[in-house]
């Protein structure tokens, strides 16, 4: 394995994770990339902080299900990581079977949970009756699909061509605009490999104490400074309970000038203001 061009995702083969790393390759111009497959996003913190990959693909945020808290608790607790790039994908489930099934042959549907809950719609209507089985991955249905012919899967095209299955239909999901963020993170050597024309800052903020108006000094920083939020979320410290600190992400590159301007302010004030990374978007 080449370690330069080494990304580790989260696995198996066919995830909306892979789709999203093979999209980060062609942007770093990693013709032939070295795929890592991994169990869990917490895996690919790892992979990227021992040194046994240069990059990791991890889930950042979905326009239905909202932030994606196990990359949330990694960021502030665990990883030195940083995000270099943002890539969003579009969430298009197929309906994927075994090469020479037909419908009437289907006994049962498989997917990750998520997968069945955003095609409840199709599946009430074209498989009424037929029963739903949840399995680890979208992609793992995909597989299950191939290999037996009374098994359909809900999973993406890449999955389905992947593992062998036939798409028999396309965009099941009942929200059309269903989207995932991933981020491509890395070392802080490697934060400016890439660059764009839009720039988004992710932060951690730490309080010093928990006190009326905490929130609200923070976001009034931005304000002044006129800077777009694009997500708030707050998370346990997990040292006691009722304590909680905020992950905040904003238009903007750390570079500018109203965007420095307010993580001084901020740091004059709270226990710690840790930049996840300063990067660009498609």
């Amino acid at each position: 394995m080449s370690y330069e061009n080494s990304i580790a995702f989260l696995g198996p083969a066919g995830t909306y994770c892979n789709e999203a790393a093979l999209r980060f390759a062609a942007r770093l111009g990693i013709d032939d990339p070295d795929l890592v497959e991994c169990a869990s996003f917490d895996e690919v913190f790892d992979c990227v902080d021992d040194g046994t990959v240069r990059f990791g693909v991890v889930g950042k945020e979905n326009s239905l299900e909202g932030p994606v808290t196990a990359t949330l608790d990694n960021f502030a607790f665990r990883t030195d990581s940083v995000i270099l790039a943002e890539e969003v994908i579009d969430v298009r489930h197929c309906l994927a079977m075994h090469p020479e099934a037909a419908r009437s042959d289907i006994r049962r549907i498989a997917s990750h949970p998520q997968g069945i809950a955003q095609c409840r719609r199709f599946l009430a209507e074209h498989f009424k009756g037929v029963s739903t089985l949840s399995v680890a991955s979208t992609a793992e249905s995909a597989r299950m699909a191939a290999g037996d012919p009374a098994t359909a899967g809900i999973c993406n095209p890449l999955a389905a061509r992947l593992h062998g299955a036939r798409v028999v239909a396309e965009s099941i999901q009942d929200n059309p605009e269903n989207q995932t963020a991933f981020a491509l993170v890395g070392r802080l050597v490697d934060a400016e490999l890439l660059r764009g024309s839009r720039y988004k800052t992710s932060l951690a903020l730490f309080l010093r104490a928990d006190k009326p108006g905490a929130l609200q000094m923070i976001l009034s920083e931005f304000a002044y400074a006129g800077i777009n939020l694009t997500m708030l979320q707050s998370r346990p410290t997990k040292k006691q309970l009722g304590e909680y600190m905020f992950f905040i992400e904003l238009d903007g590159s750390m570079h500018d000038i109203d965007v420095q301007t307010a993580l001084d302010c901020l740091r004059l004030k709270l226990r710690e203001v840790k930049v996840l990374g300063s990067y660009p978007v498609e």
